[in-house]
């Protein structure tokens, strides 16, 4: 990873902590209405059609980053690598609503708990008390702090830009089609198996991090790693 690159990877997590995700033109969110069309036109009950809607999706993107990377040096690729990781990086969205959570379990609103609750996790949350709730928030805020921190920033380091587009890419399909259910168990499976391999390291980094960074917020290194 050269300079430009570092420099792109650290502005665009500032850019996300100052600025929160863009709200306008998000391309995470326009590259999940282009994979969508896609997929009505590739489904089919079948592992192989699926294949076929993953590789499409992810290597188109990043393919187009590459291209533009490659010719780019200096400042101009700090800039692409700071805007792609803004687009990317979702922390700060992230900690807002469990904070948000948090401060209304701690006054006793459940109700406002659990509106909440579906900007982080896709389960109905009318069943859930107090502790369900606090359970739903911490797994999300784990995973997702693997899939839309620390995971971009990972392969960002790796691959520069089209790292950062790839990872993005990968895990956003996993989170349509990757997950059991009926109409996706064979037709996602390549797309949750290539979230599974992209996201191996950054996961266990998330999870070392979290052990050594447990003091700075009141927590205990030994209690973090049993957990």
């Amino acid at each position: 990873m050269g300079a430009p690159v570092a420099a792109g990877l650290v502005l665009g997590w500032l850019a996300d902590r100052a600025l929160g995700d863009p709200q306008r033109f998000h391309p995470v969110a326009g590259f999940g209405r282009a994979a969508s069309r896609l997929e009505r036109t590739l489904y089919a009950d079948d592992v192989g059609r699926g294949a076929v809607l993953a590789v499409t999706a992810v290597s188109l993107p990043t393919a187009a980053t590459w291209t533009v990377q490659r010719r780019l040096d200096g400042a101009r690729l700090a800039v692409l690598t700071a805007v792609m990781t803004w687009a990317a990086v979702g922390g700060r969205q992230l900690g807002d609503v469990a904070i948000r959570i948090a401060d209304r379990i701690e006054a006793d609103d459940l109700d406002a708990a659990r509106a909440w609750l579906p900007w982080m996790v896709g389960r109905d949350p009318q069943g859930l008390d107090a502790d369900g709730i606090v359970r739903a928030v911490v797994e999300s805020v784990a995973e997702n702090t693997s899939d839309a921190v620390v995971g971009p920033l990972v392969w960002g380091a790796v691959a520069g830009p089209a790292g950062v587009v790839a990872f993005r890419a990968v895990n956003t399909l996993d989170a349509m089609v990757g997950h059991r259910s009926s109409r996706y168990a064979r037709f996602g499976t390549v797309a949750a198996r290539l979230d599974d391999v992209a996201g191996l390291v950054p996961a266990r980094l998330t999870a070392l991090l979290t052990v050594g960074l447990a003091p700075l917020v009141g927590g205990s290194p030994r209690e973090a790693l049993r957990a």
